[in-house]
């Protein structure tokens, strides 16, 4: 949805294309998180298609870069809302954190499977899935979350080490089933568990060298990539997260009222 909203600026007159490409910063009012997200405007008009492709989306569209600014407990408070790295729960290492989405980060193997199942698989795994849904909901309240059960977050992902060239394997729940793919701030907040030395993540992650990281987070379909700007000073402290996505205008529609308001069923 956050793809969505500068090219929606735009079609509807809200801001002005400012060159071949358009940048904007765009806050997120329920977080509280800003974001600069910038898109092809070539002609100063919005543009569609391209090669840009992202695994798990079917066809082609022009890029749209977001650069997420100062996520780090944006929905729970802080990072690692906890305080720990890392937490036990029902006898299992995880680690509860925030770059963005609030996810829990569980070993696939403590969990008894490979982390590499297909999604219908493990969503046919009962015990697995009562096992996942004990957790969270003891998590949420340690997450500074309250009571999680008729709530989408925790996010719950199940990691392993890469296989496929990337740098993590992951399986994520939202909240209950299996993701066909990974979503947009939860690679985020995988991506930043990566890097951290000590969390659950870390341990079966593959962190390239580097200020900037380009974390490949495998996942059911495929692939997503964030791209992590470190702190020079601080190399386990994220500054700065970088992805790409597409968009493209749909539909458009106008409904038209009665001038007596009369609700007509």
């Amino acid at each position: 949805m956050l793809a969505a909203v500068v090219p929606f600026a735009l079609e509807t007159g809200l801001v002005q294309a400012r060159g071949d490409t358009t940048t904007l910063r765009v806050l997120t009012r329920n977080t509280g998180t800003l974001s600069d997200i910038e898109v092809c405007t070539p002609g100063k008009h919005i543009e569609y298609a391209g090669t840009a492709r992202i695994d798990g989306v079917p066809g082609t569209s022009a890029p749209i870069n977001i650069s997420f600014l100062d996520t780090a407990g944006s929905v729970c408070g802080s990072l690692l809302p906890t305080g720990h790295i890392v937490d036990r729960f029902d006898e299992v290492e995880v680690t509860c954190i925030d770059n963005g989405m609030p996810v829990v980060i569980i070993s696939a193997a403590d969990m008894g499977v490979t982390g590499y199942e297909s999604r219908d698989a493990l969503n046919a795994n009962a015990a697995l899935k009562k096992r996942i849904e004990s957790i969270r909901l003891q998590a949420g309240p340690k997450m500074n979350l309250g009571d999680v059960a008729k709530l989408v977050v925790p996010k719950m992902c199940l990691v392993a080490k890469p296989r496929t060239g990337g740098h993590i394997s992951t399986r994520t729940f939202i909240p209950h089933d299996c993701h066909a793919a990974v979503g947009v701030l939860g690679a985020v907040t995988v991506a930043t568990a990566a890097v951290l030395p000590g969390s659950v993540a870390h341990r079966c992650a593959v962190v390239p060298p580097g200020v900037n990281k380009s974390i490949s987070v495998e996942h059911p379909s495929g692939e997503f990539t964030v791209v992590l700007g470190m702190n020079p000073s601080n190399p386990s402290q994220v500054v700065r997260a970088a992805l790409l996505r597409t968009a493209r205008l749909i539909m458009r529609g106008e409904v038209y009222i009665p001038e007596s308001g009369e609700v007509i069923r």
